[in-house]
Protein backbone atom coordinates (compact mmCIF):
# COMPACT_ATOMS: atom_id res chain seq x y z
CA UNK A 1 0.00 0.00 0.00
CA UNK A 2 1.31 3.30 -1.03
CA UNK A 3 2.07 5.62 2.11
CA UNK A 4 2.72 9.50 2.60
CA UNK A 5 5.99 9.22 2.29
CA UNK A 6 6.19 7.34 -1.21
CA UNK A 7 3.72 9.95 -2.11
CA UNK A 8 6.57 12.68 -0.90
CA UNK A 9 9.50 10.67 -3.01
CA UNK A 10 7.08 10.44 -6.09
CA UNK A 11 6.77 14.52 -5.65
CA UNK A 12 10.11 15.07 -4.56
CA UNK A 13 11.73 12.94 -7.75
CA UNK A 14 9.42 15.10 -10.03
CA UNK A 15 11.04 18.40 -9.03
CA UNK A 16 14.51 16.98 -9.22
CA UNK A 17 13.57 15.84 -12.83
CA UNK A 18 12.59 19.95 -13.70
CA UNK A 19 15.52 20.68 -11.81
CA UNK A 20 17.46 18.63 -14.20
CA UNK A 21 16.12 20.17 -17.19
CA UNK A 22 17.07 23.21 -16.34
CA UNK A 23 20.64 22.55 -15.50
CA UNK A 24 20.66 21.28 -19.15
CA UNK A 25 19.38 24.39 -20.24
CA UNK A 26 21.97 26.61 -18.58
CA UNK A 27 24.69 24.84 -20.06
CA UNK A 28 23.11 24.96 -23.52
CA UNK A 29 23.33 28.77 -22.63
CA UNK A 30 26.73 28.42 -21.53
CA UNK A 31 28.11 26.41 -24.21
CA UNK A 32 26.89 26.53 -27.23
CA UNK A 33 23.14 29.02 -27.35
CA UNK A 34 23.53 31.66 -29.99
CA UNK A 35 23.80 35.52 -27.55
CA UNK A 36 19.79 36.15 -29.18
CA UNK A 37 18.49 33.63 -27.24
CA UNK A 38 19.20 34.82 -24.21
CA UNK A 39 15.49 36.59 -23.84
CA UNK A 40 13.59 33.61 -24.51
CA UNK A 41 15.98 31.27 -22.30
CA UNK A 42 15.61 33.22 -19.54
CA UNK A 43 11.45 32.74 -19.52
CA UNK A 44 12.20 29.11 -20.06
CA UNK A 45 14.51 28.61 -16.85
CA UNK A 46 12.20 30.95 -14.80
CA UNK A 47 8.94 28.68 -16.10
CA UNK A 48 11.04 25.68 -14.79
CA UNK A 49 12.11 27.52 -12.09
CA UNK A 50 8.67 28.29 -10.67
CA UNK A 51 7.64 24.68 -11.81
CA UNK A 52 9.97 23.08 -9.07
CA UNK A 53 9.39 25.41 -7.06
CA UNK A 54 5.06 24.84 -7.25
CA UNK A 55 5.96 21.10 -6.15
CA UNK A 56 7.91 21.55 -3.31
CA UNK A 57 6.10 24.55 -1.88
CA UNK A 58 2.84 23.10 -2.33
CA UNK A 59 0.01 22.80 0.44
CA UNK A 60 -0.01 18.94 -0.96
CA UNK A 61 3.50 18.88 -0.05
CA UNK A 62 2.95 20.38 3.40
CA UNK A 63 0.21 17.52 4.03
CA UNK A 64 1.87 14.67 3.04
CA UNK A 65 4.92 15.67 5.53
CA UNK A 66 2.80 16.18 8.41
CA UNK A 67 0.92 12.81 7.39
CA UNK A 68 4.52 11.07 7.14
CA UNK A 69 5.61 12.35 10.10
CA UNK A 70 2.42 10.96 12.22
CA UNK A 71 3.28 7.58 9.90
CA UNK A 72 6.96 7.60 11.77
CA UNK A 73 9.00 8.63 8.48
CA UNK A 74 11.87 10.61 10.80
CA UNK A 75 12.02 7.39 12.53
CA UNK A 76 11.87 4.79 9.88
CA UNK A 77 14.17 1.51 10.92
CA UNK A 78 16.18 2.58 7.52
CA UNK A 79 18.53 5.07 7.78
CA UNK A 80 18.62 6.16 4.22
CA UNK A 81 14.87 6.68 4.31
CA UNK A 82 15.03 8.67 7.68
CA UNK A 83 17.38 11.19 6.45
CA UNK A 84 15.65 10.77 3.05
CA UNK A 85 12.57 12.74 5.02
CA UNK A 86 14.75 14.82 7.13
CA UNK A 87 15.99 16.35 4.10
CA UNK A 88 12.69 16.79 2.70
CA UNK A 89 11.59 18.41 5.82
CA UNK A 90 14.39 20.94 5.46
CA UNK A 91 13.87 21.37 1.29
CA UNK A 92 10.40 22.20 2.49
CA UNK A 93 11.10 24.66 4.63
CA UNK A 94 13.48 26.70 2.65
CA UNK A 95 11.79 26.56 -0.22
CA UNK A 96 8.21 28.09 0.94
CA UNK A 97 10.48 30.72 2.22
CA UNK A 98 10.82 32.19 -0.62
CA UNK A 99 7.29 33.47 -2.18
CA UNK A 100 6.65 32.26 -5.89
CA UNK A 101 7.06 35.74 -7.68
CA UNK A 102 10.26 36.08 -6.43
CA UNK A 103 11.21 32.63 -7.70
CA UNK A 104 10.48 33.43 -11.34
CA UNK A 105 11.53 36.87 -10.84
CA UNK A 106 15.26 35.99 -9.40
CA UNK A 107 15.86 33.02 -12.32
CA UNK A 108 14.99 36.07 -14.71
CA UNK A 109 17.39 38.29 -12.94
CA UNK A 110 20.10 35.61 -12.77
CA UNK A 111 19.63 35.28 -16.58
CA UNK A 112 19.95 38.50 -17.55
CA UNK A 113 22.97 39.27 -15.07
CA UNK A 114 25.02 36.30 -16.66
CA UNK A 115 23.76 37.62 -20.19
CA UNK A 116 25.17 40.92 -19.39
CA UNK A 117 28.16 39.69 -17.54
CA UNK A 118 29.03 37.80 -21.42
CA UNK A 119 29.34 40.96 -22.95
CA UNK A 120 31.71 42.92 -19.91
CA UNK A 121 34.12 40.65 -19.29
CA UNK A 122 35.50 40.44 -22.60
CA UNK A 123 35.00 44.40 -22.96
CA UNK A 124 36.55 44.69 -19.63
CA UNK A 125 33.75 47.36 -18.91
CA UNK A 126 31.58 46.61 -15.48
CA UNK A 127 29.01 49.55 -16.29
CA UNK A 128 27.72 46.97 -19.02
CA UNK A 129 26.89 44.56 -16.15
CA UNK A 130 25.65 46.99 -13.85
CA UNK A 131 21.94 47.57 -14.36
CA UNK A 132 21.22 43.55 -14.26
CA UNK A 133 23.91 42.91 -11.82
CA UNK A 134 22.10 45.65 -9.37
CA UNK A 135 18.13 44.24 -10.01
CA UNK A 136 19.71 41.06 -9.23
CA UNK A 137 21.76 42.36 -5.62
CA UNK A 138 18.68 43.55 -4.69
CA UNK A 139 16.60 40.26 -5.46
CA UNK A 140 19.21 38.42 -3.75
CA UNK A 141 18.74 40.69 -0.77
CA UNK A 142 15.01 39.79 -0.68
CA UNK A 143 15.75 36.02 -0.91
CA UNK A 144 18.62 36.29 1.84
CA UNK A 145 15.99 38.20 4.26
CA UNK A 146 12.87 35.65 3.87
CA UNK A 147 15.08 32.63 4.07
CA UNK A 148 16.41 34.17 7.19
CA UNK A 149 13.41 34.94 8.70
CA UNK A 150 12.08 31.48 7.77
CA UNK A 151 15.53 29.54 9.00
CA UNK A 152 16.18 31.99 12.06
CA UNK A 153 19.48 33.15 10.78
CA UNK A 154 20.80 36.56 9.27
CA UNK A 155 20.66 37.02 5.63
CA UNK A 156 24.09 35.78 4.44
CA UNK A 157 24.03 33.20 6.99
CA UNK A 158 20.95 31.94 5.29
CA UNK A 159 22.78 31.78 1.87
CA UNK A 160 25.77 30.18 3.32
CA UNK A 161 22.95 27.34 4.24
CA UNK A 162 22.02 26.97 0.46
CA UNK A 163 25.59 25.62 0.21
CA UNK A 164 27.33 23.88 3.27
CA UNK A 165 24.18 23.04 5.29
CA UNK A 166 25.22 24.13 9.05
CA UNK A 167 28.02 26.24 8.34
CA UNK A 168 28.12 30.15 9.49
CA UNK A 169 29.78 32.99 9.73
CA UNK A 170 31.14 32.25 13.02
CA UNK A 171 32.60 29.48 12.08
CA UNK A 172 33.90 30.40 9.18
CA UNK A 173 35.65 33.88 9.80
CA UNK A 174 38.13 32.27 12.66
CA UNK A 175 39.39 29.52 10.53
CA UNK A 176 39.85 32.63 7.26
CA UNK A 177 41.51 34.78 10.06
CA UNK A 178 43.94 32.04 11.02
CA UNK A 179 44.88 30.94 7.38
CA UNK A 180 45.36 34.55 6.27
CA UNK A 181 47.87 34.94 9.24
CA UNK A 182 49.76 31.90 8.81
CA UNK A 183 49.79 32.62 4.62
CA UNK A 184 51.07 36.11 5.63
CA UNK A 185 53.94 34.20 7.31
CA UNK A 186 54.51 30.81 5.11
CA UNK A 187 53.87 32.66 1.32
CA UNK A 188 56.98 35.07 1.82
CA UNK A 189 59.43 32.25 2.70
CA UNK A 190 57.98 29.97 0.14
CA UNK A 191 58.80 33.10 -2.64
CA UNK A 192 62.21 33.37 -1.33
CA UNK A 193 63.10 29.21 -1.43
CA UNK A 194 61.64 29.45 -4.92
CA UNK A 195 64.11 31.97 -5.92
CA UNK A 196 66.59 29.64 -7.33
CA UNK A 197 63.86 28.58 -9.86
CA UNK A 198 63.43 31.93 -12.51
CA UNK A 199 60.01 32.67 -13.02
CA UNK A 200 58.51 29.39 -12.88
CA UNK A 201 57.35 29.97 -17.07
CA UNK A 202 54.73 29.02 -17.97
CA UNK A 203 54.17 26.01 -20.59
CA UNK A 204 52.91 27.27 -24.04
CA UNK A 205 51.20 24.98 -26.63
CA UNK A 206 48.44 25.22 -29.14
CA UNK A 207 44.92 25.14 -28.05
CA UNK A 208 44.22 22.09 -30.48
CA UNK A 209 46.72 20.01 -28.25
CA UNK A 210 45.82 21.39 -25.06
CA UNK A 211 42.41 19.93 -26.15
CA UNK A 212 44.32 16.71 -27.13
CA UNK A 213 45.89 16.25 -24.46
CA UNK A 214 42.88 17.01 -22.04
CA UNK A 215 41.03 14.38 -23.90
CA UNK A 216 44.11 11.79 -23.26
CA UNK A 217 43.90 13.33 -19.59
CA UNK A 218 40.70 12.44 -18.94
CA UNK A 219 40.59 9.21 -20.32
CA UNK A 220 43.21 8.41 -18.01
CA UNK A 221 42.03 9.25 -14.78
CA UNK A 222 38.93 7.03 -15.20
CA UNK A 223 36.39 9.91 -16.92
CA UNK A 224 33.69 7.96 -18.74
CA UNK A 225 33.17 9.33 -22.47
CA UNK A 226 29.80 7.46 -22.51
CA UNK A 227 28.42 9.21 -19.57
CA UNK A 228 29.76 12.86 -19.99
CA UNK A 229 32.11 15.42 -22.47
CA UNK A 230 34.03 18.27 -22.83
CA UNK A 231 33.32 21.50 -24.12
CA UNK A 232 34.55 25.24 -23.98
CA UNK A 233 32.86 27.58 -22.50
CA UNK A 234 34.06 31.47 -20.92
CA UNK A 235 34.33 29.91 -17.46
CA UNK A 236 34.78 26.44 -16.44
CA UNK A 237 32.21 24.31 -14.97
CA UNK A 238 30.67 21.26 -14.61
CA UNK A 239 26.81 20.16 -14.44
CA UNK A 240 24.85 17.07 -15.32
CA UNK A 241 23.82 13.84 -13.33
CA UNK A 242 24.67 10.66 -12.56
CA UNK A 243 23.95 9.19 -15.87
CA UNK A 244 25.36 12.59 -17.84
CA UNK A 245 28.11 14.60 -16.67
CA UNK A 246 29.65 17.55 -18.49
CA UNK A 247 32.59 19.24 -17.92
CA UNK A 248 33.92 22.57 -19.69
CA UNK A 249 37.11 24.20 -19.93
CA UNK A 250 38.89 27.07 -21.45
CA UNK A 251 42.17 27.89 -23.09
CA UNK A 252 45.09 29.53 -22.90
CA UNK A 253 48.00 29.25 -25.82
CA UNK A 254 50.61 30.59 -23.53
CA UNK A 255 49.55 28.94 -20.15
CA UNK A 256 48.42 25.46 -21.20
CA UNK A 257 48.32 24.24 -18.06
CA UNK A 258 45.41 26.79 -16.52
CA UNK A 259 43.36 24.42 -19.23
CA UNK A 260 44.78 21.42 -17.98
CA UNK A 261 44.22 21.76 -14.08
CA UNK A 262 40.88 23.47 -15.06
CA UNK A 263 39.63 19.77 -16.46
CA UNK A 264 41.04 17.99 -13.96
CA UNK A 265 39.14 20.41 -11.24
CA UNK A 266 35.86 19.98 -12.94
CA UNK A 267 36.30 16.42 -13.55
CA UNK A 268 36.33 15.78 -9.56
CA UNK A 269 33.12 17.35 -9.89
CA UNK A 270 31.84 15.75 -12.25
CA UNK A 271 33.70 12.44 -10.59
CA UNK A 272 31.23 13.00 -7.45
CA UNK A 273 27.84 13.52 -10.06
CA UNK A 274 28.66 10.16 -11.46
CA UNK A 275 29.32 8.40 -7.77
CA UNK A 276 25.87 9.29 -6.08
CA UNK A 277 24.28 6.57 -4.40
CA UNK A 278 21.96 4.98 -7.37
CA UNK A 279 19.23 4.15 -4.87
CA UNK A 280 18.31 7.28 -4.13
CA UNK A 281 18.53 9.03 -7.46
CA UNK A 282 16.46 11.68 -7.30
CA UNK A 283 15.75 12.31 -3.62
CA UNK A 284 16.98 15.00 -1.28
CA UNK A 285 19.15 12.25 0.12
CA UNK A 286 20.69 10.76 -2.65
CA UNK A 287 22.59 14.22 -4.21
CA UNK A 288 25.75 15.87 -3.26
CA UNK A 289 26.57 16.96 0.89
CA UNK A 290 26.73 20.43 -0.32
CA UNK A 291 29.74 22.75 -2.02
CA UNK A 292 32.25 22.84 0.02
CA UNK A 293 32.35 18.69 0.00
CA UNK A 294 31.56 18.94 -3.65
CA UNK A 295 34.95 21.49 -3.55
CA UNK A 296 36.77 18.83 -1.92
CA UNK A 297 36.21 16.59 -5.00
CA UNK A 298 37.77 19.05 -7.81
CA UNK A 299 40.41 19.73 -5.27
CA UNK A 300 41.31 16.43 -4.78
CA UNK A 301 41.40 15.70 -8.53
CA UNK A 302 43.72 19.08 -9.18
CA UNK A 303 45.29 20.21 -5.92
CA UNK A 304 46.21 17.57 -4.06
CA UNK A 305 46.48 14.41 -6.74
CA UNK A 306 47.38 17.00 -9.63
CA UNK A 307 50.13 18.58 -8.67
CA UNK A 308 52.10 16.29 -7.37
CA UNK A 309 55.82 15.58 -8.92
CA UNK A 310 54.11 12.12 -10.25
CA UNK A 311 51.28 14.13 -12.20
CA UNK A 312 53.81 16.77 -13.42
CA UNK A 313 55.69 14.26 -15.16
CA UNK A 314 52.50 12.61 -16.75
CA UNK A 315 51.29 16.06 -17.75
CA UNK A 316 54.57 16.32 -19.08
CA UNK A 317 54.25 13.47 -21.61
CA UNK A 318 50.20 14.28 -22.15
CA UNK A 319 51.67 17.73 -23.60
CA UNK A 320 54.90 17.00 -25.46
CA UNK A 321 52.77 14.17 -27.34
CA UNK A 322 50.28 16.26 -28.68
CA UNK A 323 52.42 19.53 -29.42
CA UNK A 324 55.42 17.56 -30.56
CA UNK A 325 57.92 19.26 -28.43
CA UNK A 326 59.68 18.49 -25.45
CA UNK A 327 58.52 19.22 -22.28
CA UNK A 328 59.91 18.14 -19.08
CA UNK A 329 58.50 16.94 -15.81
CA UNK A 330 60.54 19.55 -13.71
CA UNK A 331 59.46 22.33 -15.78
CA UNK A 332 55.68 21.47 -15.45
CA UNK A 333 56.22 20.40 -11.58
CA UNK A 334 57.84 24.06 -11.31
CA UNK A 335 55.12 25.87 -13.18
CA UNK A 336 52.26 24.25 -11.09
CA UNK A 337 53.88 24.93 -8.10
CA UNK A 338 55.47 28.68 -8.50
CA UNK A 339 54.12 30.71 -5.46
CA UNK A 340 53.29 34.29 -6.69
CA UNK A 341 50.42 36.36 -5.98
CA UNK A 342 48.32 37.18 -9.24
CA UNK A 343 45.01 39.02 -9.73
CA UNK A 344 43.20 35.57 -11.54
CA UNK A 345 41.24 33.42 -8.79
CA UNK A 346 41.19 30.48 -10.79
CA UNK A 347 44.54 30.99 -11.94
CA UNK A 348 45.92 31.26 -8.80
CA UNK A 349 48.93 28.82 -6.92
CA UNK A 350 47.56 26.88 -3.75
CA UNK A 351 48.82 29.01 -1.51
CA UNK A 352 47.84 32.52 -2.32
CA UNK A 353 44.19 30.88 -3.43
CA UNK A 354 42.43 31.40 -0.31
CA UNK A 355 43.39 34.72 -0.04
CA UNK A 356 41.59 35.12 -3.24
CA UNK A 357 38.16 33.64 -1.57
CA UNK A 358 38.74 35.68 1.69
CA UNK A 359 38.21 39.03 0.00
CA UNK A 360 35.44 37.81 -1.86
CA UNK A 361 33.35 36.21 1.10
CA UNK A 362 34.15 39.76 2.51
CA UNK A 363 32.62 41.60 -0.46
CA UNK A 364 29.79 39.56 -0.66
CA UNK A 365 28.78 39.91 3.08
CA UNK A 366 29.00 43.64 2.64
CA UNK A 367 26.73 43.40 -0.91
CA UNK A 368 24.27 41.05 0.83
CA UNK A 369 23.96 43.62 3.92
CA UNK A 370 23.85 47.00 1.79
CA UNK A 371 27.22 48.27 3.25
CA UNK A 372 28.39 47.94 -0.45
CA UNK A 373 26.13 49.13 -3.06
CA UNK A 374 26.96 47.35 -6.35
CA UNK A 375 28.03 50.30 -8.34
CA UNK A 376 30.71 50.67 -5.68
CA UNK A 377 32.11 47.04 -6.17
CA UNK A 378 34.94 47.55 -8.76
CA UNK A 379 36.74 50.19 -6.34
CA UNK A 380 35.68 48.13 -2.92
CA UNK A 381 37.52 44.93 -5.05
CA UNK A 382 40.72 46.73 -6.04
CA UNK A 383 41.14 47.75 -2.54
CA UNK A 384 40.79 44.10 -0.46
CA UNK A 385 43.24 43.25 -3.60
CA UNK A 386 46.14 45.50 -3.03
CA UNK A 387 45.51 44.79 1.08
CA UNK A 388 45.35 40.97 0.84
CA UNK A 389 47.65 40.29 -2.78
CA UNK A 390 49.61 44.06 -2.79
CA UNK A 391 48.53 44.12 -6.74
CA UNK A 392 46.36 46.65 -8.09
CA UNK A 393 43.70 45.09 -10.76
CA UNK A 394 44.42 47.51 -14.43
CA UNK A 395 40.55 46.57 -15.17
CA UNK A 396 37.94 44.94 -14.72
CA UNK A 397 38.63 42.11 -16.29
CA UNK A 398 41.13 41.34 -14.00
CA UNK A 399 39.43 42.28 -11.16
CA UNK A 400 35.68 41.83 -10.37
CA UNK A 401 34.33 40.65 -13.99
CA UNK A 402 36.89 37.75 -13.69
CA UNK A 403 33.97 35.18 -11.96
CA UNK A 404 30.73 34.14 -13.37
CA UNK A 405 29.47 33.47 -9.69
CA UNK A 406 27.90 36.87 -8.40
CA UNK A 407 26.50 37.94 -12.04
CA UNK A 408 24.53 34.09 -11.80
CA UNK A 409 23.21 34.78 -8.41
CA UNK A 410 25.67 33.00 -6.29
CA UNK A 411 25.93 34.69 -3.09
CA UNK A 412 27.30 32.20 0.02
CA UNK A 413 29.15 30.26 -2.58
CA UNK A 414 32.90 31.44 -2.40
CA UNK A 415 34.03 30.40 0.88
CA UNK A 416 33.23 26.87 -0.16
CA UNK A 417 36.02 26.89 -2.40
CA UNK A 418 38.68 27.11 0.75
CA UNK A 419 36.56 25.09 3.07
CA UNK A 420 36.94 22.22 0.38
CA UNK A 421 40.72 22.71 0.15
CA UNK A 422 41.11 22.32 3.46
CA UNK A 423 38.53 19.07 3.41
CA UNK A 424 40.36 17.97 0.18
CA UNK A 425 43.91 18.06 2.20
CA UNK A 426 41.60 15.97 5.45
CA UNK A 427 40.38 13.42 2.44
CA UNK A 428 43.74 13.19 0.82
CA UNK A 429 45.48 12.47 3.63
CA UNK A 430 43.06 9.70 4.78
CA UNK A 431 43.21 8.20 0.94
CA UNK A 432 46.80 8.32 0.92
CA UNK A 433 47.02 6.25 4.39
CA UNK A 434 44.09 3.94 3.33
CA UNK A 435 45.71 2.72 0.03
CA UNK A 436 49.22 3.35 1.01
CA UNK A 437 51.24 6.44 -0.13
CA UNK A 438 53.85 5.03 -2.61
CA UNK A 439 50.75 2.76 -4.58
CA UNK A 440 48.93 5.97 -4.94
CA UNK A 441 51.68 7.84 -6.13
CA UNK A 442 52.90 5.03 -8.38
CA UNK A 443 49.21 5.04 -9.95
CA UNK A 444 49.36 8.82 -10.38
CA UNK A 445 52.74 8.38 -12.64
CA UNK A 446 50.59 6.98 -15.00
CA UNK A 447 47.86 9.30 -15.01
CA UNK A 448 45.80 6.55 -13.37
CA UNK A 449 43.00 7.81 -10.42
CA UNK A 450 40.92 4.89 -9.87
CA UNK A 451 42.88 3.92 -6.36
CA UNK A 452 41.62 7.91 -5.64
CA UNK A 453 38.10 7.67 -7.02
CA UNK A 454 37.55 4.49 -5.21
CA UNK A 455 38.72 5.39 -2.22
CA UNK A 456 36.28 8.54 -2.48
CA UNK A 457 33.36 6.92 -3.94
CA UNK A 458 33.17 4.88 -1.04
CA UNK A 459 33.63 7.36 1.70
CA UNK A 460 31.89 10.34 0.14
CA UNK A 461 30.66 9.70 -3.42
CA UNK A 462 28.15 7.15 -1.95
CA UNK A 463 27.26 8.50 0.80
CA UNK A 464 24.88 11.31 -0.55
CA UNK A 465 23.51 13.36 1.78
CA UNK A 466 22.64 11.03 4.82
CA UNK A 467 24.93 12.85 6.89
CA UNK A 468 23.30 16.27 8.43
CA UNK A 469 26.31 18.36 7.68
CA UNK A 470 29.87 18.19 5.57
CA UNK A 471 31.53 18.12 9.27
CA UNK A 472 29.59 15.03 9.92
CA UNK A 473 30.58 13.21 6.54
CA UNK A 474 34.29 14.05 7.32
CA UNK A 475 33.97 12.98 10.81
CA UNK A 476 33.29 9.73 9.72
CA UNK A 477 35.78 9.52 6.35
CA UNK A 478 38.41 10.92 8.13
CA UNK A 479 37.91 10.94 11.73
CA UNK A 480 37.78 14.84 12.61
CA UNK A 481 35.75 17.35 11.64
CA UNK A 482 37.08 20.11 9.57
CA UNK A 483 40.10 21.98 10.34
CA UNK A 484 42.74 23.71 8.83
CA UNK A 485 45.83 22.06 10.38
CA UNK A 486 45.84 19.23 7.31
CA UNK A 487 45.91 22.02 4.75
CA UNK A 488 48.43 24.11 6.53
CA UNK A 489 50.39 21.03 7.20
CA UNK A 490 49.79 20.17 3.20
CA UNK A 491 50.90 23.31 2.72
CA UNK A 492 54.37 23.06 4.31
CA UNK A 493 55.50 20.18 3.35
CA UNK A 494 55.01 20.67 -0.44
CA UNK A 495 56.71 24.43 -0.37
CA UNK A 496 59.08 24.18 2.57
CA UNK A 497 59.82 20.76 2.96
Amino acid sequence: MSTSYDALAARFARANRVDEASGWLHWDQSVTMPPGGASARAEQLAALAEISHELIASDITGDLLAKAEAEGASSAEDPWRAANFREMQRNYLMTTAIPADLVGALSRAKNLSETAWRVARPASDFALALPAFTELVKLVREEASALGEALGLSPYNALLEQYDPGRRIADIEPVFDDLRAFLGDTIPEIVERQKTWGDGRAIKAPVAAQREAAQGLLKSIGFDFDHGRLDDSLHPFSTGTPDDARITARWNPDDALTGMMAVLHEAGHAAYTRGQPGDWRGQPVGGDAGMAVHESQSLSYEMQAGRTAAMSHYLAKLLSDAASTDITGEAVSQALLKVSPGYIRVDADEATYPLHVILRFELEQALISGELAPADLPAAWNQRVVESLALDPPDDRNGCLQDIHWYDGAFGYFPTYTLGAMAAAQLFQAASDSIGTDDLHGALEKGDYALLTAWMRDNVHSQGRIYPSSNDLLQAATGAPLSSNAFKAHIKARYLS
